[in-house]
């Protein structure tokens, strides 16, 4: 197995874990971490089919209550949008996109710090707004879930809500995702030996960040990990206009 699984791995957890934690998904912090080690095409796919066992055990994991309401509201723009930015993977340069999803994770984490997403008002068209930027920053760059955590806070979900909500939101984007990756060629037949593994990770991961979650005070991890986040996405910028 190629080394490069082995870094992979061991940041699909730690991504998880904090993802559990932080409540804005872990693809936000490991994307852009994992493109320093592997393929980014490679990373979207193996992303895609991580998640999807990642959503499964959340689910299993924070199953006091599902918002059907919400989640069919912004899970279905998101799932017609993540087709939509997954097939433009294959007509966007590959160095337009890895810029993009680093500016963009940028931006967004800034705009995290600053509290100006608890502005944002419990409504149908901010649902539905939600989920198509959502979906289609997932399917183009590998993570929306800064904006689809952004959108849910608004409705005031409790915790294990929340969590539970965003993951079957979650379940439908990576899947449909995912499927349109295996179709480009960014998750092969060589690449099916990694499932095990991926299993594994998601369901441990969750585990532990659900335990984790107890002992955390959200409120100043979420500055912490938004802060690293910030940081590898400037470094990426700048590693991408000095090469």
């Amino acid at each position: 197995m190629n080394q490069g699984y082995y870094v992979f791995f061991l940041l699909a957890l730690l991504a998880e874990i904090i993802g559990t934690i932080s409540g804005f998904g872990s693809s936000i912090l490991f994307v852009p971490l994992a493109t320093i080690f592997i393929d980014f095409k490679l990373v979207l796919g193996i992303t895609a089919v991580f998640h999807v066992f990642s959503n499964l055990s959340k689910i299993l994991l924070f199953q006091k209550g599902i918002n059907k309401n919400i989640a069919l509201k912004l899970g279905i723009p998101a799932v017609a949008f993540v087709i939509l930015g997954a097939y433009l993977t294959s007509i966007i340069p590959l160095k337009e996109i890895e810029l993009s999803m680093n500016l963009i994770i940028l931006v967004l984490t800034i705009f995290l710090i600053s509290g100006a997403g608890k502005k944002i008002k419990q409504s149908n068209f901010n649902l539905y707004t939600g989920g198509v930027l959502s979906g289609f920053l997932a399917g183009l760059i590998g993570t929306g879930g800064a904006i689809r955590g952004i959108t849910l806070a608004a409705f005031g979900l409790e915790k294990d809500v929340f969590i539970a909500t965003s993951a079957l939101i979650d379940l439908g984007v990576d899947s449909s995702r995912a499927v349109v990756y295996i179709l480009q060629g960014y998750f092969t037949k060589e690449h099916l030996i990694l499932i095990p593994f991926l299993i594994i990770i998601a369901i441990v991961g969750s585990y532990l960040g659900k335990k984790v979650l107890a002992y955390i005070p959200e409120k100043y991890f979420h500055y912490v990990v938004l802060g690293v986040i910030a940081m590898i996405s400037i470094l990426q910028t700048i590693q991408y206009f000095s090469a």
